[in-house]
């Protein structure tokens, strides 16, 4: 049987969902993606001050008062901020997929951190498949990921229940 953990990811959070079974399928609607966790980059939540000795990049004072600017690499930082992110997410799918018994990732993420994820998880692939989309679905609520997915081929349709009712003569 196909157990399936979602991870939604962007550059700041990342939100991680099963698909759940319902006990009952002849009553009860379902499957359902049940939020199981949640991270956030703590680099998007430091403050510039926090990060950077000088929050004003490329310019300096020399002696005269005469200005001139420099590239102090800023970018190459962020890019590690988000490799560092992207390990921590991997830890944290590698940790519930071992958890719950998962065997199927459906990873939704933003175009430039699902790159850095698939470094991430190369060597995990043999333990479980990988689906990937490279689109932002972070807002969506559990149920509209469901059925998007599920539109693209990712998730089983969700079976609304038929209750029969009996009528008594």
């Amino acid at each position: 049987m196909t157990r399936f953990l979602v991870a939604v990811v962007d550059g700041a959070k990342a939100r991680f969902l099963t698909l759940e079974p319902v006990a009952t399928p002849d009553l009860e609607s379902g499957p359902d993606l049940i939020k199981r966790c949640e991270l956030a980059n703590p680099a998007i939540e430091m403050s510039g001050q926090d990060l950077w000795a000088n929050t004003k990049t490329g310019r300096n004072r020399g002696n005269g008062s005469r200005g001139h600017s420099y590239d102090d690499h800023r970018g190459n930082h962020l890019v590690e901020f988000e490799r560092r992110f992207a390990q921590a997410i991997g830890a944290q799918i590698e940790a519930l997929i071992a958890a719950h018994d998962l065997n199927t990732l459906v990873l939704a993420a933003e175009p430039q951190i699902l790159g850095i994820l698939r470094e991430c998880l190369a060597g995990a692939n043999s333990r479980f498949q990988v689906q990937e989309l490279a689109k932002d679905l972070c807002r969506m609520k559990p149920r509209q990921l469901q059925e998007y997915l599920a539109q693209k081929g990712l998730l089983p349709n969700r079976q609304v229940a038929m209750a029969t009712v009996r009528v008594r003569r």
